[in-house]
């Protein structure tokens, strides 16, 4: 395989995974704690999609409203039953942490119940790709980079513009006082897990054309989502693409130097040596203590 493809397959993925870890990144930014459950939304999308579309016979852009549609149900279903309770009860971020996961088992446990083990694929024709500069990218793949794109430049326009942005942001410096000047912490917790179903949504969506889709597809989701945020630097909404590019581009561009079944060994390393040398990501600021020290 040629460099240049590795390159591009590493933009490819580092689109998907910039999605997700913005969408693990938006929920500890503004709510402060780590929750897992985007990758459940993330399966739950692309199984509701085929669903729509390929078992109910309904045009594609109609089965790609309702998927998001279930998915930001599920997630405010999620929030409302079982994060609230736990954080009027002053749960840790680590009791929050665990319950998130239950939550991602149940959900993929409950979609295995439905749709079975099986590999499932929207059955897209296959088209020839475009051939430019020593590399192939397909309709397909076009499509979900440029989706991506606009899909950030959306979110940063509208964290930084819109009034119910800066009172997203208001809330992520500090939740007191942001309710204090009359913001309503409530809906703005409600509208953050909206827009981070969606980012995982549209991920889960965008992976399931162009990969098959089976109930596991959330575990290495949640990796390499994690692994982007740490890179970038956890919490920060606009490092998630930077860390969602760097963790593509590393793990393709190492299976040029070993074997592919490598690839997501990878990811696992550099979380690692992140956690290890440099927690806070690239973008990450470093604490008073730090600093000193």
């Amino acid at each position: 395989m040629a460099f240049s493809q590795l390159i591009i397959n590493g933009l490819i993925a580092g689109a998907i995974y910039a999605l997700i870890a913005s969408s693990f990144s938006l929920i500890f930014n503004i709510i402060k704690f780590m929750d897992l459950s985007p990758g459940a939304i993330f399966v739950t999308a692309a199984f509701s999609a085929y669903a729509f579309n390929v078992l109910f016979g309904l045009h594609f852009l109609i089965a790609l409203i309702l998927a998001i549609t279930v998915a930001v149900a599920l997630a405010l279903l999620v929030n409302l039953i079982v994060y609230q309770p736990l954080i009027k009860r002053k749960s840790d971020s680590f009791t929050l942490l665990l319950a998130s996961f239950g939550v991602f088992l149940i959900i993929t446990g409950f979609i295995l119940l439905i749709f079975g083990a099986e590999v499932r694929t929207f059955g897209l024709p296959i088209t020839k790709g475009y051939e430019l500069l020593g590399f192939i990218i397909t309709k397909t793949q076009i499509t979900l980079i440029v989706t991506s794109i606009v899909v950030f430049i959306g979110l940063q326009l509208f964290m930084k513009k819109t009034k119910l942005g800066k009172a997203m942001r208001a809330m992520a410096d500090n939740k007191q006082v942001a309710s204090g000047i009359g913001i309503n912490v409530k809906k703005i917790t409600n509208i953050t897990f909206i827009i981070s179903a969606a980012l995982a949504a549209i991920a889960g969506i965008l992976v399931g054309l162009e990969q098959n889709i089976d109930h596991n597809m959330g575990f290495l989701v949640i990796l390499k989502g994690l692994t982007a945020s740490v890179i970038g630097g956890i919490g920060n909404v606009p490092a998630a693409l930077i860390g969602g590019l760097i963790i593509g581009l590393v793990e393709n561009i190492g299976i040029w130097y070993l074997p592919s079944g490598y690839k997501d060994a990878i990811a696992f390393v550099i979380l690692i040596i992140f956690l290890i040398f440099r927690p806070k990501g690239i973008f990450g600021v470093k604490t008073r203590e730090e600093t000193s020290g």
